[in-house]
């Protein structure tokens, strides 16, 4: 049985390129969280503002994702 060589081979530098933006993403989201936890413990009136804060761009983020799921859904 011979196999298509006209399909497309997964490039391994894209794949590379995925791990270090991911990584990248991970450690400025502890940044920022770090960054806001200390705030909150400096500054205790800024706790429920950053907490608003924290809870939008949580939403944002899900509904960014459900988007982007759909748009891949109907490619």
């Amino acid at each position: 049985m011979t196999t298509s060589t006209n399909a497309p081979r997964p490039d391994p530098d894209s794949q590379e390129l995925r791990w270090v933006v991911l990584l990248l993403t991970l450690m400025l989201g502890l940044l920022v969280t770090s960054a806001a936890v200390y705030v909150a413990l400096v500054h205790p009136s800024a706790a429920e503002p950053l907490a608003v804060g924290a809870a939008v761009l949580g939403a944002l983020t899900g509904a960014g994702g459900l988007i982007a799921r759909v748009f891949r859904h109907w490619r």
